[in-house]
């Protein structure tokens, strides 16, 4: 309807909108009217594929909605649009679902509605599938029972509890499962990837709350069947025998095993290997393997005559003689006697199989060469076809037989010599396979073929060696003897074995021994070809620590080889072996090397005998062997170690072993633990231990003061010899001769006092310093010449040479060095003046080296201008005319002056009567107690002596304490002279 103005546009809509919508609503109720609701709904359910099938009529509509629920909690379990289409017979449309849980679970609700697009009719009336969860059916209960399903599959159970009871749990295995609750007494679990299971299946249990009651389902989990390689063949040229092996196994026993079938016959149950036998020959045979998993065929063909294996020989019997035998058989079938036949026959003897092959039409027997004389063998057969061989047939039951007896091997003879002339001869006990029947005994026979005697003995079986004594032999006029052992048994003797005997043993020198090394194989030996050697070689072997009448081994090696290896049953780790190489020829065996080696070496089982000693400072060790058969090794060296407490301080390896000793220095005095062990390749043994206490060495003491007392006396020797050599010297320097003193005059006059007159000329000059200087105390030496030519000399006087040289000093100088003693004894000199009517006396100072200070005094040499100085000197002597002079020591200071400075002056002297010096000295105190006099330089002595006459006691230490110092200048002086 057309709109007139403008005005009226918005008018327009709801008029056309109105119109749209009546005619949808025309067209949906056409729609409707068109949609067939589905009617006869029917349900045909498979519990145990767990398939639901639902067959509806629903007119011409191809689509429908499907709807499943949970009848009890209506919850949807499928909801679908599918398309169905309407079977042409019946006309009624199909559609087939599949549940997870097991239709007995619970009830469902099916219903359907048509669909054409969006348009869809009513829905169906409900139908409902009845489940074992109904209020009626109150047992307990669980779905599905005795299930068959692939390994890896996933299973759904569910379990309805009993009607009034509370659910537990469901269990596989003792493990909870996780549950889901399909109604009011259902629940289900999901059990997923399952395992094969074992022969009766695996148990899923549900119990109530609190595990009351219980019940379960069984699920069987398996394989498929898998059979593989078909083959048939024929064992009577007639029927066919087919096997196959079953494959994996599928796990279900029982009636849900594996059935099988040949061209559509069914086959027994065997074995795991299966069988199935045909009458006839068919050429292609079909199988068929099928169990609730599923099914599996093989397919095979082939000709008859290509696939015989014929039956295993029957009734094998033999015929035996002493080195052969003929063994026979029979065959089951007849169609045999015709068949070119391959036949292997297996022999075996004492652990051994050898198989010979033979060939024939029909073959039933055959004949076995090269067997031993009265050995026991067993004996098998089977056949093949000659012509197209398939396959062997089975083996026959073993027979046995054993060969006729015959006469006895040669015995393997060799010989054993010890060093005093006496040994034996020794054999090989022969085996089974060379004795040839039981062995009766041995003959032995010594024979000289020089002398062409000899001396037969018989020994028992189990005998395998005959004394030698070649003192028996000694009258024999050749050099060696040939001993021969025979063997019996109860066929005959034995071929004779012979060896040749030395009758005089020569000592040789020994030779080198070489080292044998053990491999996995044995002892390799290697030696040089001997020219000499025409019927070979014998190596020989037997423990090192047997000596006398030893068990020996040997083998004999042919006269090409150079080297054998040695091996037995009879080694031993921990023993060593003599190996002895032996030439053959003519003459008797003669030895080329020697061997020694062990199996394996091991650590010692003994000890070394230790033992310890004192050795001046230091301590001996020293230990001997060990013995041979508990060294168990090659002895490298020893280890020396000294105990700390419980562990082993390592002193010393002394690889050498032949080492015995070994000295320990340095050790202080104490007790000491020290341990020796022996070492092999293999380690060290348990060691042996030794104590000692390091005492002072009281020899190395003597020695000590012995070497002191002999280098003093060369000391002294030396110095004797010097100052022999040096006498003249020593005596001048020390012994000086004291000359002879002159007296002028008449000494035969009678006695008189001694008239002691003051020299003219005095020669001592005192020179007074008012100054003194302590830096320059020494001893000024002024000759006479000096004074002659200050005009103070004596003129023309006459002098004595054999005076000492007249010497000028300072007052209070005296010279700190010790005095040397002069001899004679000045005693003698003072009372020979006594007689004299002129005495000269001299005061001396200390002297130096070679010299004295000498003051003369001549009464008749005095000057008139000394003469007041005289008599004041000799007025202080005092009440005789004796003359006394002072001794005076070096001057001293004013604290260390005497005691009682007064002179002692002898009552003798005193009194007159002659000269006699007086016992002690002392300092003059001041020149006016002296009477002007100066004080006196020294002691009175005789002429040209320099020792004191009268010392004082005080003066003795002080002459002790330089004692030392001019002992040092005077040795000094001694080696330095070169003067006789």
């Amino acid at each position: 309807m057309p709109c007139i103005s403008s005005s009226s546009k918005p008018n327009c809509r709801p008029v056309w909108l109105f119109f749209a919508l009546l005619g949808l609503s025309a067209m949906h109720t056409h729609a409707k009217e068109d949609l067939t609701v589905p009617e006869q709904v029917s349900l045909s359910a498979n519990m145990s594929t767990k398939q639901l099938s639902i067959s509806w009529l629903g007119g011409t509509a191809t689509t429908f909605d499907l709807m499943i629920l949970r009848t009890e909690f209506n919850e949807t379990v499928f909801y679908e649009t599918v398309s169905v289409t309407v079977n042409q017979v019946s006309g009624r449309h199909q559609w087939n679902w599949t549940s997870v849980e097991p239709l007995e679970c619970t009830s469902l609700s099916i219903k359907i509605r048509s669909r054409d697009g969006q348009t869809t009719s009513e829905w169906s009336s409900t139908q409902i599938l009845q489940g074992s969860d109904l209020p009626s059916n109150d047992k307990f209960q669980m779905y599905p029972q005795d299930k068959v399903v692939p390994v890896g599959a996933n299973t759904t159970f569910c379990c309805i509890v009993e009607e009034g009871k509370v659910f537990g749990n469901i269990q596989q295995s003792n493990t909870v499962m996780n549950t889901m609750q399909l109604s009011r007494r259902s629940y289900a679990t999901t059990v997923y990837n399952q395992e094969p299971s074992v022969r009766t299946g695996t148990n899923i249990l549900c119990y109530d709350y609190p595990k009351t009651q219980l019940t379960g389902a069984v699920v069987f989990v398996g394989y498929p069947p898998l059979p593989s390689d078909l083959m048939c063949e024929t064992h009577d040229l007639i029927s066919a025998v087919c096997q196959w092996n079953e494959g994996r196994d599928t796990h279900l026993y029982g009636k849900r095993r594996t059935l099988y079938s040949l061209n559509k016959r069914i086959c027994p149950q065997t074995q795991r290997e299966r069988k199935c036998i045909m009458d006839q020959w068919d050429g292609n045979w079909t199988l068929v393997a099928q169990n609730p998993l599923g099914q599996y065929s093989l397919t095979y063909s082939a000709e008859l005559s290509h696939r015989v294996r014929p039956e295993a020989p029957a009734n094998v019997n033999s015929i035996v003689h002493a080195w052969y035998a003929t063994v026979l058989w029979q065959w089951k079938y007849s169609t045999y006697s015709s068949l070119a036949l391959v036949c292997e026959v297996e022999l075996s003897s004492q652990g051994y199989k050898t198989t010979h092959t033979f060939s024939g039409v029909g073959l039933r027997s055959v004949d076995l060469p090269d067997l031993y004389p009265d050995e026991d063998y067993s004996v098998q057969v089977r056949c093949s076809a000659q012509q197209n061989f398939w396959k062997w047939g089975d083996w026959s039951k073993p027979f046995f037989f054993k060969t006729k007896t015959y006469v006895p091997e040669a015995p393997d003879v060799w010989m054993w010599m010890n060093r005093d002339n006496t040994g034996q001869v020794i054999w090989k006990p022969l085996t089974r396979r060379q004795s040839r029947g039981q062995i009766t005994g041995y003959k032995v026979t010594f024979w000289s073929p020089e002398e062409n005697q000899q001396h037969t003995e018989m020994f028992s079986p189990d005998t395998t060696a005959a004394p030698i004594n070649l003192t028996q032999f000694a009258t024999f006029s050749g050099n060696k003897i040939k001993a021969t052992v025979i063997a019996e048994n109860n066929e005959g003797e034995s071929q004779p074995a012979s060896v040749l005997i030395p009758l005089r043993l020569t000592d040789v020198e020994p030779l080198v021994v070489s080292r044998a090394v053990h491999t996995d194989s044995g002892f390799p030996l290697f030696w040089w070809k001997d020219v000499n050697s025409t019927c070979g070689y014998v190596v020989e072997w037997h423990e090192a620590s047997c000596k006398w009448d030893c068990p020996v081994e040997w083998i004999k090696v042919a006269a090409r080889n150079t080297n054998v290896t040695v091996e037995s049953a009879n080694f031993q780790p921990g023993v060593r072996y003599n190996f002895s190489l032996y030439s053959c020829s003519s003459e008797a065996p003669e030895l080329q090397q020697r061997w020694q080696g062990y199996m394996q070496e091991l650590v010692p089982s003994g000890s070394v005998s230790l033992s310890a000693s004192q050795q001046d400072s230091n301590i001996l060790l020293t230990w001997g062997e060990i013995p041979l058969v508990k060294r168990r090794g090659f002895i490298q060296g020893y280890n020396v170690y000294i105990s700390n407490g419980s562990q082993l301080a390592l002193l010393a390896n002394l690889s050498y072993q032949g080492a015995r000793n070994y000295t320990v220095k340095g050790f202080s005095e104490g007790s000491y633990k020290f341990t020796v062990k022996a070492y092999t390749s293999a380690g060290e043994d348990t060691g042996a231990t030794a104590s000692i206490m390091l005492e002072l060495y009281t020899d190395w003491l003597i020695l000590e003061i012995l070497a002191s007392l002999g280098i003093t006396a060369l000391f002294l020797i030396i110095v004797t010899f010097i100052c022999y050599k040096k006498r003249k010297w020593v005596k001048k320097a020390f012994y000086p001769d004291i000359p002879e003193p002159k007296l002028p005059g008449d000494w035969a006059r009678t006695q008189g006092p001694l008239d002691v007159k003051p020299s003219p000329h005095s020669m001592v000059h005192i020179v007074e310093k008012p100054e003194w200087d302590s830096s320059k105390e020494m001893l000024v030496v002024i000759p006479e010449e000096d004074e002659d030519e200050e005009g103070q000399g004596i003129g023309d006087e006459p002098v004595d040479t054999d005076e000492p040289t007249s010497l000028r000093y300072y007052n209070h100088v005296v010279d700190e060095r010790p005095i040397r003693p002069r001899y004679p004894d000045s005693s003698t000199s003072s009372a020979s003046s006594l007689d004299s009517a002129r005495t000269d006396v001299t005061y001396t100072g200390i002297q130096t080296s070679g010299s004295s200070l000498v003051f003369q005094l001549d009464p008749q040499g005095f000057s008139e201008g000394h003469q007041p100085q005289t008599d004041q000197f000799a007025s202080c002597v005092g009440g005789g005319g004796g003359y006394r002079p002072q001794m005076q020591t070096r001057a001293q200071s004013d604290d260390m002056r005497p005691a009682s400075p007064e002179p002692f002056l002898d009552p003798q002297v005193a009194s007159g009567g002659g000269y006699k010096p007086q016992s002690s000295w002392n300092f003059d105190v001041d020149a006016g107690e002296s009477c002007g006099l100066a004080p006196s330089l020294g002691s009175p002595t005789s002429v040209a002596s320099t020792q004191f006459l009268l010392p004082d006691e005080e003066e003795h230490g002080e002459e002790k304490r330089q004692l030392s110092s001019s002992a040092a200048t005077w040795f000094t002086n001694l080696l330095s002279s070169t003067k006789p």
